[in-house]
């Protein structure tokens, strides 16, 4: 009886199999580092920290969290599409990167070049003003603004972003014309509204224990719901605005990380949802668990190539606001 050898095609396909599972049983072997956007402090940053901890308990390894922030949170994007596809790089996102390419050139593509890895959760938003300021109301506050063209100035965390977007819209509804002050994080803009050199910020929840404790006053939220947090401040659709937004967030890879360490990487996180300090952290700043697996997190993004181009498009985003000013 004939003997029945493998071909070569097969010997490859079952060389290179072996070389894929001792890789994933290897994995990870060192420390893991996430890039974020935004500036230490910030909320994303506090969040994102609490979230790493944990994981760092599920991989077995360091969960080092660099900060690089800058162009509305993407430039880290950016930096880790670029970056060696093994793993060992992750990045945290949000909707900004996909409508950042159509602002201004970014060097990447949100969707070939990078591989989203888990929806975490999401920011919220809303409009905060000085508690000594004279506004009791958003509907007091965006009166003023509309006598008084371009003398009111609110920050944001950049041009781009979602409360740079959402106060456009409000100004391009309501007829005003504001001055938008771009920050390259919450905290330098929270000390700017105090100190009164603005007279807004737009911003995510990290304004909540300034709220809490007196310090700011919250007129409107961006949400399609009330903050369970703040069930007293009305949402922009109720105050006549069809405008609502959110940003969620979680992590992405640089697109071709191989699809064993992408679920590793998943699998961590989503247990990492469950820990003590990651669901302290969201408790602090009014935000909850907004889980979406690999799969529904790539259709998400993919799905807000289309949303965020009428956006740009529709406000004139991809224009310079000579009205902008950045600090």
């Amino acid at each position: 009886m004939p003997r029945c050898f493998p071909t070569l095609a097969t010997v490859l396909l079952m060389l290179a199999a072996g070389e894929a599972a001792a890789a994933a049983a290897s994995f990870p072997a060192r420390a893991i580092t996430i890039v974020c956007g935004f500036p230490p402090g910030n909320a994303a940053d506090v969040q994102l920290r609490a979230l790493a901890q944990a994981m760092a308990r599920e991989l077995r390894q360091p969960v080092v969290v660099e900060n690089r922030p800058g162009a509305a949170g993407t430039l880290a994007a950016g930096l880790v599409a670029k970056s060696r596809p093994d793993g060992y790089t992750l990045v945290q996102v949000t909707n900004t990167v996909v409508r950042q390419p159509f602002i201004q050139p970014t060097g990447y593509d949100p969707i070939k070049d990078l591989r989203y890895v888990i929806g975490v959760t999401s920011f919220e938003f809303g409009l905060v003003v000085a508690a000594d300021a004279p506004w009791r109301s958003f509907q007091e506050f965006t009166a003023y603004a509309r006598q008084h063209p371009n003398k009111v100035s609110y920050g944001s965390i950049g041009a781009g972003s979602v409360p740079h977007q959402v106060m456009m819209r409000i100004g391009s509804e309501l007829g005003i014309s504001w001055t938008h002050v771009a920050y390259k994080g919450s905290t330098p803009a929270q000390s700017d509204l105090q100190g009164g050199h603005v007279h807004a910020l737009s911003d995510t929840t990290g304004w909540t224990p300034l709220v809490e404790a007196g310090k700011l006053r919250l007129l409107a939220v961006y949400n399609e719901h009330r903050l369970a947090r703040f069930p007293q401040v009305p949402t922009l659709k109720e105050l006549g605005l069809d405008i609502a937004d959110h940003a969620p967030w979680g992590l992405a890879a640089p697109a071709g990380t191989p699809p064993e360490h992408v679920r590793m990487l998943h699998d961590a996180a989503r247990r990492a949802l469950a820990a003590p300090e990651f669901l302290a952290a969201l408790h602090a700043l009014g935000n909850e668990v907004r889980y979406m697996s690999s799969h529904d997190y790539e259709r998400y993004m993919a799905a807000r190539v289309a949303i965020e181009r009428e956006v740009v498009e529709a406000y004139g985003l991809g224009r310079r606001d000579a009205a902008s000013t950045a600090r």
